[in-house]
C-alpha cells in the first residue's frame, strides 16, 4: 500500500474512530469517521487516497487531492517555517510539505508554484519540489506526434506558454495558435504537433487534421453569430488582425473559412465575411 496513490480497499472492521480498510496483503489503514457514511459495511470495496497524517501514520480519505505522487501541479503556499513551505493539497487539514532543499528561487506565502509530487525515499511521505529537472525532462520521450496529451501551463513568455506534458516532458504552446485565453496553472487537453530532432515538443489545443479544421470552422461560425453576422476579415487581412479578432492564426482562419464557404453558410465580399444562413 503506497502513500500518495489511490487504492481500492476492502472494509475489514468498524471501530469508534472509523473504518479499517485492507489491501490484498492484509495491510490495514484507517478511514476516519468524517469520511464514513451509514451505508458503509464490512466487505465493501472503497476507493480512497492514502497518505501520512501529522503523526506519520498511513490514513485514507475519500477526498481527491490536487496531485498524487508522480504528478505535477500548480499549488498555493499557505504557510512557511524554518524547514520549508506548506502547500494547499486539496485535503482537509493536511498540507503538502515543500522542504527547503527542494525549493528553487524565492517561495512566498500566498503565491502558487508549479511543483512535482513524489514519495521521499527516507521518510516514505509525499513531498513536493519545484526543482523539476529530475522528474520533468525530454531525454527519453514517451509521446508521439498527433497524440492527445495532458498539459499543465507552467510559465509564460513572449512566444507562448511552457507546459508540462503528461507530468513527464516539457513542451511549448505558441501564443499565435491559441483560440482561447490561457494562464499559468491551467490544466488542459492538447495534442502533440511536432517533435524536433533535439526532442523539443510543440503542442496545440486544437486537434490536428480534419477534426481540428472542423473545430476552427465551428468556432468561427460562433464568432460570426455573436458579432451580428459579419466580421471585417478576409484573405487580405493581416495575421495580427485575424488573431486579435478570432484568436486563430491566419492559416487556421483560411482553412476554417474554406469549410464555411463550402457549406454555403458564409459569403465573402469586399467588406469581409458574413453569414448567409442564421
Amino acid at each position: 500500500m503506497k502513500a500518495g496513490q489511490n487504492h481500492t480497499l476492502t472494509v475489514t472492521r468498524i471501530s469508534d474512530y472509523g473504518l479499517y480498510l485492507a489491501d490484498q496483503e492484509g495491510q490495514e489503514v484507517l478511514l476516519p469517521n468524517r469520511y464514513v457514511s451509514l451505508a458503509d459495511k464490512v466487505g465493501d470495496a472503497v476507493d480512497v487516497f492514502v497518505y501520512h497524517d501529522s503523526e506519520d501514520r498511513l490514513v485514507a480519505t475519500r477526498e481527491t487531492p490536487l496531485a498524487r505522487a508522480g504528478e505535477a501541479a500548480f499549488l498555493k503556499v499557505v504557510d512557511k517555517n524554518l524547514h520549508g513551505a506548506f502547500l494547499d493539497w486539496g485535503l482537509a487539514g493536511k498540507d503538502l510539505f515543500l522542504p527547503n532543499r527542494n525549493q528553487q528561487g524565492g517561495i512566498f506565502a500566498g503565491r502558487s508554484y508549479v511543483v512535482y509530487v513524489y514519495v521521499d525515499d527516507v521518510t516514505g511521505r509525499c513531498v513536493a519540489t519545484n526543482k523539476l529537472k529530475s522528474f520533468v525532462n525530454n531525454e527519453t520521450l514517451t509521446v508521439r506526434p498527433r497524440e492527445e496529451v495532458d498539459l499543465l501551463v507552467a510559465s509564460e513568455s513572449e512566444i507562448g506558454y511552457r507546459v508540462v506534458i503528461d507530468n513527464r516532458h516539457w513542451g511549448m504552446l505558441y501564443r499565435n495558435q491559441l483560440f482561447r485565453p490561457v494562464q499559468v496553472g491551467d490544466r488542459l487537453r492538447g495534442y502533440v504537433t511536432k517533435i524536433t530532432d533535439d526532442h523539443r515538443i510543440d503542442v496545440s489545443l486544437r486537434q490536428p487534421g480534419y477534426a481540428g479544421v472542423q473545430d476552427g470552422a465551428d468556432q468561427l461560425l460562433g464568432m460570426l453569430r455573436e458579432a451580428g453576422g459579419r466580421l471585417p476579415l478576409g484573405d487580405d487581412s493581416s495575421p495580427e488582425e485575424i488573431h486579435r479578432r478570432t484568436q486563430l492564426s491566419k492559416k487556421a482562419f483560411k482553412r476554417s473559412l474554406g469549410v464555411l464557404l463550402k457549406r454555403g453558410v458564409v459569403a465573402a465580399d469586399a467588406e469581409g465575411i458574413k453569414l448567409t444562413k442564421q
